[in-house]
């Protein structure tokens, strides 16, 4: 087995069976006792990595590689943290939210860039993408409703030169073109602390 943690979180990656990982629930019971924590059964469950799990924000799941029959597990945002973004960007393009654009793009500026930054390390490239349109027809719709009188065209002139929304000298935050780094994986090289030392 191997442990993956994080805080008060971890995950126990298991080579074996269901009931191989059903075994380990008494023994984290009795690690986890002694500093005042208990297993949450509600909020823990055993799955095959064919599945998928999530954690920290992440969905991690074995796929084949598109293409040939090889397996890789790949690591992408969750639905939840996903649904997450949309909704915060829900909010701050409502139509009485901001006075002007400039406080509009200055606002999504402060959110949208740390998300991303977060999720750049997996196989996020598509779930960049479908932020960064979804957040820019938010936009493009909150600047119909401010300006009701106002034609598309006469809009997408004045707040949209090269279909790039900006305000002020000042551009919206592009989902889209954040640079996909793939993590690279160096769990062999971390100190294990748990290593049992052969008695001499």
């Amino acid at each position: 087995m191997r442990l993956v943690r994080y805080a008060d979180d971890f995950v126990v990656l298991v080579r074996g069976s269901r009931s191989d990982a059903e075994a380990l629930f008494s023994d984290i019971t009795e690690v986890l006792q002694p500093i005042g924590l208990a297993l949450s059964l509600e909020k823990t469950k055993v799955v095959s990595i064919d599945e998928g799990f999530d954690f920290l924000g992440w969905h991690i799941q074995r796929h084949h590689q598109r293409g040939t029959a090889r397996q890789y597990v790949y690591t992408y945002p969750s639905k939840k943290s996903l649904a997450s973004i949309t909704e915060k960007i829900r909010l701050l393009t409502q139509p009485n939210c901001h006075d002007t654009l400039t406080d509009l793009i200055a606002s999504i500026n402060r959110v949208v860039p740390g998300w991303c930054a977060y999720f750049r390390n997996g196989a996020s490239s598509s779930t960049l993408q479908y932020v960064g349109n979804f957040l820019f027809w938010r936009v493009f719709r909150w600047l119909l409703k401010r300006h009701p009188k106002t034609s598309k065209r006469t809009i997408v002139r004045r707040y949209m030169p090269g279909w790039i929304i900006q305000s002020e000298g000042i551009p919206l935050f592009q989902p889209g073109k954040v640079h996909v780094i793939r993590y690279r994986y160096r769990g062999s090289a971390i100190p294990n602390p748990w290593t049992v030392k052969p008695v001499v």
